[in-house]
């Protein structure tokens, strides 16, 4: 496949197809982060060896072009929606120390809440101008949280994979 206008050169890598374009802002703690483009595995749970047609990389530009002309209300759509997961599957232990067996965490803003999802591990775009976003979350390292996004809107919260 000759590179794509966007993209440029599209390679298989750890976790399907990726470019030399990557994601950076100043929220995060790391910056390059890798961008997949499509689905890693198919529905049969195959790992995809094909990588993504002219039309689809077409796609994925646009959507990824569209998320980063929002990214301020993209990031902090992202920041609200972490905290309020946070409230509502984690506070309850975290903010008791009965429960935790540890001080509580006051985690009591969106602000105070950030600091545990600025490890942003990677991008993927998909169909349907779809984007998840899976970041190490450090008060539930084993899930992480997983944002996604379809047409420009934030429609779930969750663990990594459940999204």
């Amino acid at each position: 496949m000759a590179a794509h206008e966007y993209w440029g050169e599209v390679e298989q890598d750890w976790a399907g197809f990726s470019s030399d374009i990557s994601f950076s802002h100043p929220f995060f703690d790391e910056q390059n982060i890798s961008v997949f483009l499509g689905e890693e595995f198919d529905d049969e749970g195959e790992e995809i060896d094909e990588s993504p047609t002219e039309n689809q990389l077409a796609d994925f530009a646009k959507t990824y072009q569209d998320f980063l002309a929002a990214i301020e209300a993209n990031l902090s759509a992202i920041q609200h929606q972490a905290f309020d997961y946070y409230k509502n599957y984690y506070a309850h232990y975290f903010e008791n120390p009965e429960k935790s067996g540890e001080p509580a965490l006051h985690i009591d803003t969106v602000e105070k809440h950030n600091e545990y999802i600025k490890e942003l591990l990677h991008l993927r775009i998909s169909k349907g101008g779809t984007i998840t976003i899976s970041i190490h979350y450090k008060l539930d390292t084993e899930h992480g949280i997983e944002f996604k996004f379809v047409n420009g809107r934030l429609e779930k919260v969750g663990g990594i994979a459940d999204t």
